[in-house]
């Protein structure tokens, strides 16, 4: 089986290789031959459009930088639609808008042609060394017969739902992940101006409760069970720890925006009576603000994510 890759820049290059280490035959395409060269030295076959790639293959990736280039690609005068065969499949590892991904599966759908969004996350040197992991939404069955081929690229593809599923989850990943460094940086800069030097100081938060867990295992633990009462660590004393940071901030004149808001929320919270709940109760003002109802997990199902991840 050929398998079509378009797309060899910084993320699509090591998945594209990494296809090639597991015996898969290529066909590639990207602005310029030139990207393609690694990949062509190692057998890979040149397509001079998507529309080629298309012709010559039934499974196809792309590795794209923004949505308009995934349309173009397929749906441009030479693009992926031109050349598809009834029963291919293209999957799409680029970070997307699920706007767009939805209305292309509708689109591809009407042809016979089944896509998938597929983003990725690990950044070049996941993409390269395979410690990758592939966020698939679309046809399920679709992905269990190619499961394969995405296990040559990652070691973490999993299905995540239907059409835009995948999208989604790598937008709140990285969105999420974003504010968290900046917040930690936001800090960081505070016990550095207040004195300490940045070595030790990151050493330490690393050995606390937050650094030796996973950076999206803190709602877990008590948030996303909705066991909130009795607390594990009161709400009217993660509050008193915050005004404590932000008044050390205030004597040495460093502006901490992100963390001022959670005190904002925290005193919002205080003023709702949950002063004795526990500290992840604020998180409910979010939960609200959004209008999702109340989530409640259960342990075994915290549990089996902890266990397989």
């Amino acid at each position: 089986m050929k398998i079509g890759f378009i797309g060899l820049g910084m993320m699509g290059r090591g998945m594209a290789a990494n296809l090639q280490k597991a015996g898969y035959a290529l066909v590639v395409h990207d602005l310029t031959r030139q990207a393609a060269s690694h990949h062509l030295e190692n057998g890979a076959t040149w397509a001079p459009t998507p529309r080629a790639v298309a012709e010559a293959c039934d499974l196809v990736f792309t590795s794209l930088p923004t949505p308009a280039d995934v349309e173009e690609v397929g749906l441009g005068q030479e693009g992926l639609a031109e050349g598809f065969r009834v029963g291919a499949a293209w999957f799409d590892l680029s970070t997307n808008a699920v706007d767009v991904v939805r209305r292309l599966n509708a689109t591809f759908a009407a042809k016979g042609v089944d896509f998938l969004d597929a983003p990725v996350s690990g950044g070049p040197i996941g993409a390269t060394s395979g410690k990758l992991a592939i966020w698939v939404g679309g046809d399920r069955a679709v992905f269990d017969r190619h499961k394969a081929v995405l296990d040559a690229m990652s070691d973490q593809a999993r299905y995540i739902g239907p059409a835009g599923a995948g999208a989604i989850a790598k937008l709140v990943h990285n969105v999420a992940s974003t504010t968290i460094n900046a917040v930690v940086t936001e800090a960081l800069t505070m016990g550095v101006k207040a004195g300490l030097d940045p070595l030790p100081l990151w050493e330490a938060i690393r050995t606390g409760s937050a650094g030796r867990m996973r950076s999206f295992d803190g709602v877990g633990r008590r948030f996303l069970l909705g066991r909130l009462d009795p607390p594990n660590f009161q709400l009217r004393l993660i509050q008193k720890d915050v005004l404590l940071a932000l008044q050390l901030a205030k004597e040495t004149n460093v502006p901490m925006r992100l963390c001022t808001l959670v005190a904002q929320d925290l005193a919002e919270a205080m003023n709702r009576g949950w002063s004795g709940r526990d500290s992840q109760s604020v998180l409910l003002l979010q939960q609200e603000r959004a209008g999702i109802p109340p989530i409640a997990l259960s342990e075994e199902q915290i549990k089996g994510v902890m266990e397989r991840n």
